[in-house]
């Protein structure tokens, strides 16, 4: 399944958090929500994106957004990701795949010439009604708050 598309209804999803608990995206219903695909915790892009994100986390909030992180990282790697760095948002735990592929953030991957099925880093907007207004197929890791903001034609 490729990347959803602008317009889409964002697949409705339950799976566990940081935390152990149940997450649906329709715990959000009326809030807006920026879910990013990442393919590990405590790895360099991956730690770059999410401290942006968390840096941030104040401003996202202020213009009514929740920030929600995914990858097949287990519960307890969630946990140790979220202490290392303050995260102050909630991270889905996805080792069966099935919230990624749901995404079409799970995919063929090539590095150095081999091929290999991994996560595709994709940042979704997802508006009050559950409608995808932004996707980031090509992430800035280190500045994915000024991508989003600049996409959404914020201050």
């Amino acid at each position: 399944m490729g990347l959803l598309n602008v317009g889409d209804k964002a697949p409705e999803f339950s799976a566990k958090n940081q935390n152990g608990e149940i997450i649906s995206l329709s715990n959000f219903k009326g809030k807006k929500v920026i879910l990013y695909f990442y393919p590990k915790d405590n790895t360099p892009g991956c730690t770059a994106e999410s401290c942006n994100l968390n840096d941030n986390y104040d401003y996202w909030l202020g213009k009514g957004y929740e920030v929600i992180g995914v990858s097949p990282d287990s519960e307890k790697s969630h946990q140790r990701f979220i202490e290392k760095h303050g995260l102050r948002f909630t991270l889905i735990s996805d080792p069966e795949k099935e919230v990624l592929e749901a995404y079409g953030a799970w995919g063929e991957k090539k590095l150095y010439g081999r091929v290999y099925m991994g996560v595709l880093r994709t940042t979704y907007v997802i508006s009050e009604e559950g409608v995808i207004e932004q996707v980031f197929a090509k992430v800035k890791t280190k500045d994915h708050t000024n991508q989003i903001k600049d996409a959404l034609e914020f201050e």
